[in-house]
């Protein structure tokens, strides 16, 4: 079996005072290793709500997330962290980066929280950077770097643990249009090495990237379809 990911029927309710509201409302469907999967949908469709579950930011109220062959549903806090350390690489819209930190010691955080040795964080932080080609930048604090700079250390940082999967959360949202081009042509690369995208974005130019869009409504699919027309992301340079 290569399902990295599969939903049986994930419901979440949140309670708001005296509501409740029904994000999800049994969504189910399983994404393979190495495929690259644009999650979609208008604001209110379910879309952030399923991207933090798939994240194991959170849980669902009924329901089951098998993740790597896991059942992730039900676990506590402190169990949730650490597979999302090990198991996830995140990049988000703000980057996310911490201000007073070089570029390298962003990059090195995930890896101080599992453990790993000084020399060997070293190693594995200034290789990665090299693969997103900030090489020339890794003393460089984020107020020092361009936007697109930014988010390539962020993309790094997501990638310096191996995680099987990449979720990356509007990864282009506070980019240029040429920024965003390079952005995705580096996430494509990544997927092209192996791992497993999720995009989560309600853009559509963005979501064409991706090589199957799953369109959420009112918290259920309302579509799951391969991209025919992927659109291959170029080099503007």
């Amino acid at each position: 079996m290569d399902d990295v990911i599969t939903f049986n029927e994930i419901v979440k309710n949140y309670r708001v005072g005296t509501e409740v509201v029904r994000a999800l409302r049994g969504v189910s469907t399983s994404i393979k290793k190495n495929e690259y999967v644009a999650i979609m949908g208008p604001s209110g469709s379910g879309k952030s709500t399923l991207m933090n579950i798939v994240g194991c930011l959170d849980t669902p109220t009924c329901g089951n997330y098998i993740l790597n062959g896991k059942d992730v549903s039900k676990l506590t806090d402190d169990k949730l962290a650490g597979i999302r350390n090990k198991e996830i690489g995140f990049v988000f819209q703000t980057f996310n980066l911490l201000p007073r930190y070089t570029a390298l010691e962003n990059v090195m955080l995930p890896l101080i929280y599992a453990g790993i040795a000084k020399s060997e964080r070293l190693i594995r932080a200034n290789d990665v950077l090299d693969s997103v080609g900030l090489s020339d930048r890794k003393t460089h604090k984020p107020n020092e770097l361009s936007g697109g700079q930014r988010q390539r250390v962020a993309v790094a940082r997501a990638l310096v643990n191996h995680p099987s999967i990449i979720l990356a959360d509007e990864p282009t949202g506070n980019l240029d249009s040429k920024t965003s081009v390079e952005i995705m042509k580096l996430i494509d690369e990544i997927h092209k090495k192996g791992n497993t995208i999720i995009l989560v974005t309600h853009e559509e130019d963005i979501a064409r990237y991706a090589h199957r869009i799953i369109r959420l409504i009112d918290g259920k699919v309302a579509s799951d379809k391969i991209n025919e027309n992927v659109l291959i992301a170029n080099s503007s340079n």
